[in-house]
Order: C-alpha cells, then structure tokens, then sequence
C-alpha cells in the first residue's frame, strides 16, 4: 500500500479531530505550492488578501468567508505545528466527554466567535483604532476547544513529561495568562482572538451544564447542508412475490470476507484504528474499494 493511499485510508476512518488536522495541512501546503509554480512564470499572487481576516468589517464585504476560512490557514511552520499538536491533544479530551459533532461545531463556531471578537477590538480599543491587520491562524479555534472542556472538566488529569499529573484547568489557565502577558506585542490582535475563542468555549460548556447546548442550532444546520449536496440514490419498486410452500426463515450465513471485516470493526471499536495490524489494515482499505 503506498503512502497516498495510507493517508486516504487514514482520513476515511479517522474521526472529526484526525479530518480538521488533515484540512489544515493541505490548505498550509497546496497554496504555497501553488505559488511556487505561479512565480516560475513571473506571476505574483498575494493569496493570503483573499482568505486572512481583515480587522476592517468593510472587507467582509468582498470575502465574506473569511470569517472562518483564516481558522484553517497558516503562516509558518511553527505556527501549524503548534497549533496542530494542541488540537490533537484537546480534541481527545474533548471527545472523552462531547460527540464528533459538537467538536466539529464548536471548533466552527469558535473560530467564527473568535475572529468577530477580533474586529470588534479594532474599533474599540484606541490603541489599535485606524490599524489595518490580518489574522490567519487555527489558534482561536483550538483556544475554544481547549476552554470548552477545561471548564467541563476542569480536574481531569493530564500526565505531561518531565512534569508529571496536572490538571487540565491548570493548562488553561497557562495559555490565559501567556495571551494576556502578550498583548502588548506586535500581535495584539491575535492573542485577542485566541481570548476570544477561549471565552466561546467557557460559555459552551456553562450552558451545557445548564442544559442549553449553544451548538445544537449549528450542527443542525449542518446536517441540513450534508443531506443538501448528497446523492441519494432512490430504490425502485420491487413487487415481491411470496412462496407459500416454504416459509421457514433461512439462517443468514456471513462468507468469510464479511466476518473479518466485522471482527477487524469490532477490533477498531475497542482499541482504535491504530490497534490494527498492517495486513488488516490493507484488508479493510481493499474491501472498501470494492
């Protein structure tokens, strides 16, 4: 099996975490790609205009998507690489207590949150009145889910190396602090944001112990869009005629290919995707294309 198919295979069955991580790597290299073979013929292309966030509202007018598309884009190695390992590690917490689903929304809604909260602080703080600014930069996003189960769980330990038990509020409260601390620098906007994305995930988890689920209008929309772009296939009417000279039921008798794919599911199920052995993993991907 080569790599591309590994990745495909990967991505397939890994859950909402394992996709956003794939998302923001493909979108950190396919534009720098892009501009590479661009600036071989001379042309020069500012890619970063069309998808960063603005911190003036008026150009929300000619790209409005970029009021989610900078939570998915990154400048830097660094910059993706930290964000990235932070989402991996929150994402696992998050789904220990949450569903896929409320993941997927909260990161989306989030980074939506978080990039409003950051305009918002261009018009009203006079020291960044009359600046121009932009953000790109899932660190909104993954503040939201970082605080969205930090305030959930807030004792939940968490064994760092060299460290040792800390609790999850604990870390929190570390990266808090380290945005305050740096609002004074260049980047004030940014650490803004991340503020911003970590207040969402507060008043997630807040109204959840309440009972009121903020995202649940959202994941049904959603829905709405998944049902809304995929074919479904109707099944044509079948008459179906009965034999009444035999009616006892048949036992249903799985082929061996079908019984292995069940047993290497349920191994899935209780040990994870990574559990399975090369051959079972070759095994699934090919069933599946078939």
């Amino acid at each position: 099996m080569n790599i591309f198919n590994e990745i495909k295979q990967q991505y397939t069955m890994g859950g909402v975490t394992e996709k956003l991580i794939y998302w923001n790597v493909a979108l950190f290299v396919i534009p720098y790609v892009v501009l590479g073979v661009l600036s071989l013929f001379g042309i020069d292309f500012s890619f970063s205009n069309y998808i960063s966030l603005s911190s003036n509202p008026a150009d929300l007018l000619w790209k409005p998507w970029s009021i989610l598309s900078y939570a998915f884009f990154h400048i830097g190695f660094l910059h993706i690489i930290f964000n990235l390992i932070i989402l991996h590690f929150v994402g696992r917490f998050f789904l220990t207590f949450f569903i896929q689903k409320q993941l997927l929304s909260l990161y989306l809604l989030g980074g939506i949150f978080a990039g409003f909260i950051y305009i918002l602080s261009y018009l009203l703080f006079p020291a960044l009145i009359n600046k121009n600014a932009e953000l790109v930069g899932a660190s909104g996003a993954v503040m939201t889910i970082m605080f969205g189960v930090a305030t959930y769980a807030p004792h939940m330990q968490v064994r760092l190396p060299l460290i040792g038990n800390i609790k999850l509020w604990h870390i929190a409260m570390f990266y808090l602090i380290i945005d305050l601390i740096s609002l004074s620098t260049a980047n004030t906007g940014g650490h803004i944001a991340h503020l911003g994305g970590a207040l969402f995930g507060f008043l997630f988890s807040s109204q959840l112990k309440k009972g009121n689920d903020i995202t649940k209008w959202f994941s049904g929309f959603l829905d709405y869009c998944i049902n809304l772009f995929s074919a479904k296939k109707t099944t044509p009417f079948r008459k179906v005629h009965k034999n009444e000279s035999y009616s006892k039921p048949k036992p249903v008798v799985k082929d061996k290919s079908q019984q292995q794919i069940d047993e290497i599911l349920d191994k899935i199920s209780k040990s994870g995707y990574e559990s399975l052995t090369k051959e079972e993993k070759e095994f699934l991907f090919k069933s599946g294309k078939e």
